[in-house]
């Protein structure tokens, strides 16, 4: 431990510490290696991975994530998802925006899910690897089962319908697809196999010829994504993994979108919401995040009596005493000592490899670590709890790599903090607005 407080990442891989260290660079949340940052977040675990563990034995979990821009709500769920994926299970994120993702059309929410799908094997889309894992885990069923070669097909076929009798009910066109693909893998018609595929991942515009091939039509529509989202779930468990976590991220989106669009997908959210508590998706942990705004206003949540109900929680007590175990959790964002001890984690990271780790040490200290967190508070008006993203990747970028390259570079002496408008999210520039508008007529330099 540091001297604030912060753990010293050790024996952690190159490959690891390059993913991480890139990432933050670039001003990016890194998509795993998330562990290696993790401050704060320990109160979570035991609720965290206690409904993982429910999950993948058959129950289905949902959880809201709030907080202010900046809290870290993509970090979070990126951390749970590389929790969940140490359980085995798959991992779908997605954010929600009107044009790439409107949430009122669920058949648009499960085809991103299927673009998304990862697994701890397969990057995106693992729609095909996991499918394929079912049909040969349903083979070695069968097998040992007593099928011969001669009949394996039949006793393929025989236990697809039983797997899959719950989910014909509603979405009886998913099991036809798979038949579909399964026959036309068969024939050695990869274009019709890839085309049917793409037709089951919701993809719209399929050719009409591989529709008719696996005896589907149409595209798939609002009402038909719940089919195949239990489709996908019996075919993920099937095929040896624990579930299915999703992530719905930005969800506060949906206050700037027309009213008539912000209440279907008010409704479909509170709809989406009952269908998980009513055990219709075993093997689903889905996760939604968004600001106190979403969550608390008229434009939000609160638009939808019946989605506000789902959703109450009490936050006016203590935040050290928040329950994990809500339905909605609130991240209460950093302060200046957590921000300084993530700054010293990430310096000690980057230490660890670099060619010289004793001079990253001493001439990027702890203390002028805490400076720099300072500094780029500072430069944001003060709101430690938006800085981050800005000093991580300050520190790395400006700071680390420089002291890493060049044996005389001392950022004390050779390195002022500049923060140029087009490096900044939206909060952030109206913050460093906020910071210039108001300076005093004497900080105003004249060209006479």
């Amino acid at each position: 431990m540091s001297a604030n407080g912060s753990m010293r990442p050790t024996q952690v891989s190159a490959a690891r510490r390059r993913t991480v260290i890139d990432a933050l660079r670039r001003g990016a949340v890194p998509e795993s290696g998330l562990d290696l940052l993790a401050t704060g977040l320990g109160r979570f675990e035991a609720a965290v991975d206690a409904e993982l563990e429910a999950v993948a034995s058959g129950a289905s979990a949902f959880k809201a994530v709030r907080g202010e821009y900046g809290s870290g709500k993509t970090f979070f769920t990126r951390w749970l998802g590389e929790r969940a994926k140490r359980r085995n299970f798959a991992v779908a994120e997605m954010q929600i925006s009107e044009t790439e993702t409107p949430l009122h059309k669920l058949e648009t929410v499960y085809r991103r899910l299927t673009e998304r799908l990862t697994t701890p094997s397969f990057p995106p889309s693992a729609l095909r690897p996991v499918v394929d894992a079912w049909f040969y885990a349903l083979e070695e069923d069968a097998l040992a089962d007593g099928a011969t070669e001669e009949n394996l097909p039949q006793k393929v076929e025989k236990l697809l319908v039983a797997r899959l009798a719950e989910v014909s009910r509603h979405a009886p066109s998913f099991a036809a697809a798979l038949r579909g693909y399964r026959a036309a893998l068969a024939e050695g018609d990869e274009a019709t196999a890839a085309a049917v595929l793409a037709w089951l991942g919701g993809q719209p515009h399929v050719a009409a010829a591989a529709r008719r091939a696996a005896g589907v039509r149409g595209d798939l529509d609002h009402f038909g994504a719940f089919g195949f989202l239990q489709g996908l779930l019996t075919v993920l468990k099937d095929s040896g993994h624990a579930g299915l976590f999703v992530v719905l991220d930005e969800v506060e989106t949906l206050q700037r979108v027309r009213s008539d669009a912000r209440d279907k997908a008010l409704n479909a959210l509170r709809q989406l919401i009952d269908e998980v508590h009513s055990g219709r998706f075993p093997g689903l942990y889905l996760v939604i995040t968004g600001t106190p705004a979403f969550y608390d206003g008229q434009q939000g949540v609160q638009r939808l009596t019946p989605l506000a109900q789902r959703l109450a929680t009490d936050f006016t007590t203590d935040p050290r005493f928040d329950n994990p175990r809500a339905v909605q959790v609130r991240l209460p964002g950093f302060t200046q000592e957590s921000l300084i001890g993530l700054g010293v984690t990430i310096r000690d990271l980057y230490a660890a490899g670099a060619e010289a780790p004793e001079r990253i040490s001493e001439v990027v200290d702890d203390a002028y670590v805490a400076d720099l967190a300072r500094a780029v508070g500072g430069a944001l008006g003060g709101k430690v709890g938006v800085a981050p993203r800005l000093f991580l990747k300050k520190l790395v970028g400006d700071v680390l790599d420089r002291v890493d390259q060049f044996d005389d570079f001392d950022p004390r002496q050779h390195y002022k903090l500049t923060v140029a408008s087009s490096e900044l999210t939206d909060v952030e520039r109206n913050l460093a607005a906020s910071v210039t508008a108001s300076a005093s007529a004497d900080d105003i330099e004249l060209d006479l």
